[in-house]
């Protein structure tokens, strides 16, 4: 089995890639939407999150709200850290669980976990092969206030808060750039799975 990570900075296209990666045959696990499972109600980071950041971040009914969340997380001085040290233990032992039940099922598995902060945690060398997807920043910015109505301002600090693109891209055994069309990048991901197949 070949274990792959998929990374990039924020809205550089990961999801696409990932999208078409599944379509090719590949197993896919989203370590970023894992993490915002372990943050329900019911989740084992729950209530540890609750403690470190206070009330302040629930909604009316006793959630989590993300956003009230990345509010104090993208603007106070070590919060980002300390959420990320409740959060990734417990990811890591899932994703730990998940390519253990890949490689039981199908030994020739390409099996590739999607994460946007791979490299940050040192992660990403427990993978065979890494995938970068990139963009310029204008266009991240671009992307994340139509994604998710946050202010260009908002976006650019959360950019910020990430490892630069351009570093990010030296880690990578394999390059995406998402500039250009919707076919240019799916292209450039076949391209990627056929040398993944080929290994």
């Amino acid at each position: 089995m070949l274990q792959v990570g998929l990374t990039g900075g924020m809205a550089t296209g990961k999801s696409t890639v990932a999208a078409e990666f599944v379509r090719l045959g590949c197993h896919l696990l989203k370590a970023d939407e894992l993490g915002h499972k372990l943050l329900e109600k019911e989740g084992p980071c729950y209530e540890p999150v609750v403690s470190a950041f206070g009330r302040a971040i629930l909604d009316h009914n006793g959630n989590i709200e993300r956003r009230r969340l990345g509010m104090v997380v993208f603007n106070e001085s070590g919060a980002l850290d300390k959420l990320n040290a409740i959060i990734h233990p417990a990811v890591f032992a899932y994703e730990e669980r998940w390519l253990e039940g890949v490689r039981a099922s199908e030994g020739g598995a390409i099996a590739i976990v999607e994460a946007a902060i791979l490299i940050e945690t040192g992660n990403y060398k427990n993978f065979d092969k890494l995938i970068v997807t990139w963009c310029p920043v204008e266009l991240m910015v671009e992307r994340a206030v139509e994604r998710s109505g946050w202010t260009p301002e908002e976006a650019r600090r959360r950019i910020a808060k990430q490892m630069p693109i351009e570093e990010k891209k030296q880690f990578a055994d394999y390059l995406i750039d998402t500039s250009g069309t919707m076919e240019s990048t799916l292209e450039q991901t076949r391209a990627v799975y056929a040398a993944l197949r080929s290994l």
